[in-house]
């Protein structure tokens, strides 16, 4: 303080010099610890910044399997509907009453998109369902799983036509399908794929809908069921295509994939 002081009294021509001369010495020690503050106190900055940036980084990867598995599903369904004969409205599953709850479906598609009831339901696996409800922008979907679920179906090769039909509604079963009316003649070997075969209008022709797993009860008037492993599980759809009508160009009855050799589509 005291060199302070006189410092101030000196005139222009020393206060320079002394000062000069005062942080060369006295001051040095302490100038060196402030530069050593300054030094510590970016780092501690620069530190905080990088923790932060790796925290985003760790948070974003957590992320990371569930986005491409989105991704991949997005994908196909963009090389589904380059496929389909129909057109089509791409929609989000929205909600679910209850998250194991098989069946029905709540989208974010409606009349205003062009959806109608009865259209059908597809995702890359297969088909999911059909419209039953449809709002102004959303539609409620009515699943595989529904008792009241039927669709006209044949063996991908077109050797065996019946009907597809939930093969339960409580438990384990209600994840089944099943193959009614197949002649008792004619046995479907394991593993075959069951498609809609177009008939009836309401799906085109060659969605899958499962695949044979086992015989099931033998009905009468010599018939035989099968059990289907179902093509898609609703409780797993996150993104679907609904089916609104024939696309600009495609000619009637369009498929879900190309159609087994000697059939025209």
């Amino acid at each position: 303080m005291l060199l302070s002081f006189a410092a101030m009294s000196l005139s222009d021509r020393f206060r320079d010099p002394f000062a000069r001369v005062v942080r060369q010495t006295v001051l040095a020690p302490l100038l060196t610890l402030q530069t050593q503050s300054e030094l510590l106190s970016a780092s501690l900055s620069r530190y905080q910044g990088v923790v932060a940036q790796r925290d985003s980084a760790a948070l974003a990867a957590t992320f990371l399997p569930e986005l491409r598995s989105e991704n991949a599903r997005l994908r196909s369904l963009l090389g589904l509907g380059q496929r389909l004969g129909t057109g089509y409205v791409a929609a989000e599953v929205l909600h679910q009453s209850v998250p194991t709850d098989p069946l029905t479906l709540v989208v974010s598609a409606g009349r205003k998109q062009g959806v109608r009831p009865l259209a059908g339901v597809v995702s890359p696996e297969g088909l999911v369902g059909v419209v039953s409800a449809v709002d102004e922008r959303s539609s409620v979907v009515v699943t595989w799983a529904h008792p009241e679920f039927r669709a006209s179906a044949m063996a991908g090769d077109g050797s065996v036509y019946g009907i597809v039909a939930p093969h339960g509604t409580e438990g384990p079963r209600s994840w089944l399908l099943e193959l009614r009316g197949v002649p008792y003649r004619q046995l479907v070997p394991d593993g075959t794929v069951i498609v809609t075969s177009g008939l009836g209008g309401v799906f085109p022709r060659g969605i899958p809908l499962g695949s044979v797993v086992g015989m099931g009860r033998e009905a009468e008037g010599w018939e035989r069921t099968y059990l289907l492993r179902p093509a898609a599980a609703p409780a797993s759809v996150s993104h679907v295509m609904i089916l609104v009508g024939p696309r600009p160009g495609a000619t009637s009855g369009g498929t879900f994939d190309t159609p087994p050799s000697g059939e025209t589509r």
